[in-house]
Parts: structure tokens; C-alpha cells; sequence
């Protein structure tokens, strides 16, 4: 039985990736051998349930984060976090492959226990694909409190012109399937060696779950 629902989906293509966040789906996403080298599942932030934060937790391993687009997070004031951390062990954001940190704040959904759970962060999750469809309308302090355990990105503002990471083109992938602009990324590491999972075996683990793998460049070709 495929993990990510009942009814198969072409893997490969933009267009199949698309058009599985258009049906709530997820799709697998490997950046490029050149900066992470890893491949993210990605799922549209308001169809994760419960049972989706598990097919992450379970078949991914990495760290489930919220990419939230650039003018979603300026509505709600979320600041990148090496912006704001006061700490010795702060840095400027700069990142072994060159890059810098989309990290904003932690959250939890008031309404969550422990916010950790899969029913506590699938709640979150959609909480936040709801806030960004309607920014002006969201009480953003009175449904969130941070620290949490849902870890927001922010999405630079010119998505991919800006930056070519697995938070722009979750963003992308939103944006292009006509969804808000929230998208969960979950880095896929292998058990073996405790590193990123190797794009061969990522792209065979989509066609055995009928998800659809997509290459990042084909993504900052078509959107970037």
C-alpha cells in the first residue's frame, strides 16, 4: 500500500509535482548534488494530518519545518532567528554549502499539549496553511505562542531568483498549485550511514510509494 494515499501518481515532472500538492499529496524534492544534497518529502502545509507528520517522521527522519512565503512572514512579523539571537553561540546564518539560514521562530498551536505529537503538530501545520490565507484576518500571538516544535522558514522574497533551497521551492510548489503560500519540508536521511539519503534511493523510494521525485534544477527552471 503506497504511504502517501490511494490513488498513484506519475513520478517525475514539475507537472506531476504540482498536481499532487493540488490534491493534498506529497512529492520528494532533491536540491542539487552542489549545495545540501538532499532530498526533502514536501507536503502542502493544509493536508498534513496526523498521519502525515508519522509518513515524515517514519520515511524521512530530518527535522519537519514550515516554509512560509517572504510577505506571509512580514505580515506576521517573523524575524529570521540569526537576526535576532542574542547569544555567543549566535552566527551570521552562513551555512557550510554557502548559503544562510531561513530559520525564523518555533511555534506551537495554543490549542496543542505538548506540541510535539503528530496530533499536536498536524494541528499546527494546518493552523499555519490557514493563517497564510488569510494574513490580515489571523490573529497570529493569539493562535501561536513560541518557543514550539514546529520550526518556521522563511522564503526569500524573490523565492527562487533569490535563493535556491528547499524553502523556495516549497513555496513555489504552493504558489503554482494555487494553495497558501505553506509548505512542510522534511530532510530523508539513510539509516545506514546517518546522512542525507542518496538521490538514487530517494527516486526509488517514490516510485515504490507512488510519489512524485523531482529534480531542483528542473523546479529553478521552471520558476526560478
Amino acid at each position: 500500500m503506497s504511504k502517501s494515499g490511494d490513488a498513484p501518481v506519475t513520478a517525475g515532472g514539475v507537472e506531476s509535482a504540482i498536481d499532487a500538492f493540488r490534491r493534498g499529496r506529497p512529492v520528494c524534492v532533491h536540491d542539487a548534488a552542489d549545495r545540501e544534497g538532499e532530498t526533502d518529502i514536501i507536503y502542502p502545509a493544509g493536508a498534513v494530518t496526523p498521519e502525515a507528520v508519522a509518513h515524515m517522521r517514519n520515511d524521512a527522519g530530518g527535522l519537519v519545518c514550515v516554509a512560509l512565503s517572504a510577505a506571509v512572514a512580514d505580515a506576521f512579523e517573523l524575524p529570521y532567528v540569526r537576526e535576532v539571537l542574542e547569544h555567543p553561540a549566535a552566527h551570521d546564518g552562513e551555512l557550510a554549502y554557502g548559503d544562510r539560514s531561513s530559520f525564523s521562530l518555533t511555534v506551537n498551536h495554543h490549542d496543542t499539549h505538548t506540541g510535539i505529537t503528530d496530533e499536536d503538530r498536524s494541528l499546527t501545520i494546518r493552523a499555519l496553511a490557514d493563517a497564510a490565507a488569510d494574513p490580515g484576518g489571523t490573529d497570529f500571538a493569539g493562535t501561536f505562542h513560541a518557543p514550539g516544535h514546529v520550526h518556521l522558514l522563511r522564503a526569500a522574497p524573490g523565492l527562487l531568483a533569490d535563493r535556491e533551497g528547499h524553502t523556495e521551492m516549497a513555496v513555489a510548489l504552493a504558489n503554482a498549485a494555487d494553495l497558501p503560500p505553506a509548505a512542510v519540508v522534511c530532510e530523508m536521511l539513510d539509516d545506514e550511514t546517518g546522512g542525507a539519503l542518496p538521490p538514487a534511493a530517494a527516486r526509488a523510494y517514490a516510485e515504490r510509494n507512488d510519489i512524485p521525485y523531482v529534480e531542483g534544477a528542473s523546479i529553478v527552471e521552471r520558476f526560478g
